[in-house]
């Protein structure tokens, strides 16, 4: 039986197999704007998606030079959940930070 499937028995008695489907994969993308600091963008992506210190940095300059950055890649509610923790850390704070979901 490989990995992506489940046996289960089913109501006459026979096993059954039914194959597993990983989950859709979504990445997280923060949008820059003229108005969030970039101090504010690191700490949100230290605490929001757990980067480390460097890697918040790093990230913090794709946005500003590239007009956006990957935060992570999740399964849909983890990424929503993600941009609402966004939406409403900025919304606090008095930034428009926004972030959008993209199939991976």
């Amino acid at each position: 039986m490989s990995n992506n499937q489940h046996s289960s028995e089913s109501s006459t008695g026979f096993l059954e197999e039914t194959e597993i489907k990983e989950p859709s994969m979504y990445k997280v993308i923060m949008l820059n704007d003229n108005f969030t600091s970039m101090e504010f963008v690191v700490e949100i992506l230290m605490r929001v998606f757990r980067k480390s210190a460097e890697e918040a940095t790093a990230i913090m300059l794709d946005i500003h030079r590239g007009g956006f950055g990957e935060c992570g890649i999740y399964t849909y509610d983890i990424a929503q959940t993600k941009v609402m923790q966004v939406k409403n850390a900025a919304k606090q704070n008095g930034f428009p930070l926004r972030c959008r979901i993209e199939e991976a």
